[in-house]
């Protein structure tokens, strides 16, 4: 598949604001009143990412992502619109967020997406905000997941070369 640069059709990004005081800082990284109509998550997770480390790129079948980025750690994350009937299949974004600048991205579902940290030396982290459970409930059925990450994948050598 060849990509495209552009906006990704239901591809929502945010900036977070940290709040700064003598204490540390305040940010929220997402608000149910300020989701797309319908979307609302069901669980949370933290990931941790190691300096030079990428997660994916994968994608979900019905899953919508909440990814927040609000640092330690900056991160390089692309997407890709690889939804058959979508105005945008092809488009490919790339975002930088972190500790410089944190945001939030939206992920609909059959976007591939993946992320690299950038960073030199600190581990970078990402806050998830799913809209269906992990291998659902009670983790008893097929995880909603379709991963790119083998050599000579399209989407695996994008992310790597560009």
């Amino acid at each position: 598949m060849e990509f495209t640069k552009g906006k990704i059709n239901g591809v929502v990004v945010s900036r977070l604001v940290r709040n700064l005081d003598e204490r540390g800082f305040l940010m929220e990284t997402f608000r149910v009143d300020s989701l797309p109509q319908g979307l609302r998550p069901v669980m949370s997770y933290i990931s941790v990412t190691e300096p030079g480390i990428a997660r994916g790129p994968h994608e979900h079948r019905v899953q919508t992502d909440i990814l927040a980025f609000p640092g330690p750690g900056t991160f390089r994350i692309v997407l890709w619109d690889n939804r058959e009937a979508s105005p945008t299949r092809g488009a490919r974004m790339i975002l930088f967020g972190g500790l410089e600048d944190p945001i939030a991205v939206i992920v609909p579902p059959k976007v591939v997406h993946a992320y690299r940290n950038i960073s030199m030396v600190e581990r970078g982290t990402v806050l998830n905000y799913p809209d269906t459970l992990y291998a659902g409930w009670g983790r008893k059925e097929p995880v909603d997941e379709i991963r790119h990450e083998v050599e000579g994948d399209a989407f695996y050598a994008d992310f790597l070369h560009v």
